[in-house]
C-alpha cells in the first residue's frame, strides 16, 4: 500500500465496497451529523479553510501557501493553522523550523512555516488564539473542513481532476469523508486542480448549488528542469503518480520509482537502498519538498540522502490570478458580518 487510501477506493465500486457499506452508512451518519449540528467555536480572526471532500492528497497545502502569498500582497499577516498530522506533539505549538523536526510537528507544518507563522493544535480554537496573540490577522486552516470545531468564514474545497472523489463512497468503503450533500452545503467554493475530467460531475453539482468554481493547476516552480536526466524518483505522498507526472513534465526520465506510504519517515535501510540503487545504476535522486523536509535535522544516511537528492517543488497556479485575492476579500467580509451578528463592533 502506497498511501492511507486503499487502491480500490479509486476504482469502480466492487464487492469490497458493498461489504463495507453498513459501516460506511454509520460513518456517514456520524460525520454528517457532526458537520451539520456541532456548535463551532468562534475564532477571533477571519478563517479560510482549505479542505477536500476525500481522504488523500488533492493539493491543500500548495493552495494554502498560494492564499498566504496573496494575503501578504494585501498587507495582511496570515497564519497557518494545522493539526500537525504525523507529528508527536499534542500541545498547541508555534512551529519553528530551526528547532522542530517533522517527527514532532509533521511535514506539512514545516512546509507551511517557510511561508508564514504556523501553529499546530489538536484543538483548533486554541491554535487560533495563539495565532491572534502572535500578530496574525488572518487564519488559513490547512484541512479541518469536516471537523466542525471552529467557525469558518470561507471554505475552499480542493478536488483533484484526475482522482475526483474516487468510487464516491464513504469511508471505509471509499475515500469520501462525510456525506457529499452536507459537504457541498458548507463549501463556499470549489477548486478543481488539473485538466482531467474525474471531477467534472462534482463541479457541475457545485455550479447547480450556486457555489463558485475556481480552476488551477499544480505546476513545477519556475526555473526547474530535469531535461534528459535519468532518475530514481521516490516519494511518500498520498498520490505518488501526481509527483511522477510532475517529474516527467520538467523533462526527467524516471528509470526507477519508489512509492512509500503518505507521511512516511524513511528508515535507515530504506535510505541506504535508495543511495545504493542510484549509485549502481548511475541515477540522480529526486523527490518532493514534503519528503525532503522529513529528512531535515537528521544525521547519517538521512543527511547524506538530503544532500544528494534534488527537490521538485510545485506551486498552485489559479487560472484567474485575481481569485486568491477575491477569496480573501470574501472571507474578510464574512468575518465582519459574523462579528456584527455576535454584537461585536467592527
Amino acid at each position: 500500500m502506497v498511501s492511507e487510501a486503499p487502491p480500490f477506493w479509486w476504482t469502480k465500486a466492487d464487492w469490497r465496497v458493498w461489504a463495507l457499506s453498513p459501516v460506511s452508512f454509520l460513518y456517514g451518519a456520524v460525520s454528517g451529523r457532526r458537520m451539520a449540528k456541532s456548535k463551532r467555536a468562534q475564532a477571533p480572526l477571519p478563517v479560510i479553510c482549505v479542505g477536500n471532500f476525500t481522504v488523500g492528497g488533492a493539493g491543500k497545502t500548495p493552495t494554502a501557501i498560494t492564499l498566504a502569498r496573496a494575503a501578504k500582497e494585501k498587507g495582511l499577516t496570515p497564519g497557518f493553522l494545522t493539526r500537525g498530522y504525523g507529528g508527536s506533539l499534542d500541545v498547541t505549538t508555534m512551529v519553528d523550523r530551526s528547532k522542530h523536526r517533522a517527527e514532532a510537528v509533521g511535514d506539512e507544518a514545516l512546509l507551511l512555516e517557510r511561508e508564514a507563522m504556523t501553529v499546530i493544535s489538536r484543538r483548533r480554537v486554541d491554535g487560533a488564539r495563539m495565532l491572534a496573540q502572535n500578530g496574525a490577522d488572518l487564519i488559513i486552516m490547512d484541512d479541518g473542513f469536516q471537523s466542525a470545531r471552529l467557525s469558518i468564514d470561507f471554505a475552499l474545497v480542493v478536488i483533484d481532476s484526475v482522482r475526483g472523489i474516487g468510487n464516491g463512497h464513504l469511508v471505509p468503503g471509499g475515500p469520501v469523508r462525510a456525506p457529499l450533500a452536507e459537504q457541498m452545503r458548507q463549501a463556499s467554493a470549489i477548486l478543481k486542480v488539473g485538466t482531467g475530467d474525474a471531477a467534472d460531475r462534482i463541479v457541475r453539482q457545485a455550479s447547480r448549488a450556486g457555489k463558485q468554481v475556481h480552476v488551477a493547476t499544480l505546476d513545477p516552480s519556475p526555473g526547474q528542469s530535469l531535461a534528459g536526466t535519468n532518475l530514481l524518483a521516490f516519494t511518500g505522498i498520498a498520490d505518488p503518480e501526481k509527483f511522477y507526472r510532475t517529474v516527467n513534465s520538467v523533462g526527467g526520465l524516471i528509470s526507477e520509482r519508489r512509492s512509500f506510504p503518505d507521511h512516511h519517515f524513511f528508515l535507515a535501510d530504506e535510505i541506504e537502498s535508495l543511495l545504493e540503487d542510484a549509485d549502481r545504476n548511475g541515477l540522480h535522486l529526486v523527490t518532493t519538498a514534503k519528503d525532503a523536509v522529513r529528512l531535515v535535522g537528521h544525521h547519517g544516511p538521512a543527511e547524506k540522502l538530503l544532500n544528494r537528492v534534488q527537490v521538485v517543488d510545485v506551486e498552485m497556479i489559479f487560472d484567474n490570478p485575481k481569485a486568491p485575492g477575491q477569496i480573501i476579500d470574501a472571507a474578510l467580509a464574512r468575518f465582519r458580518g459574523r462579528r456584527l451578528k455576535n454584537g461585536v463592533k467592527p
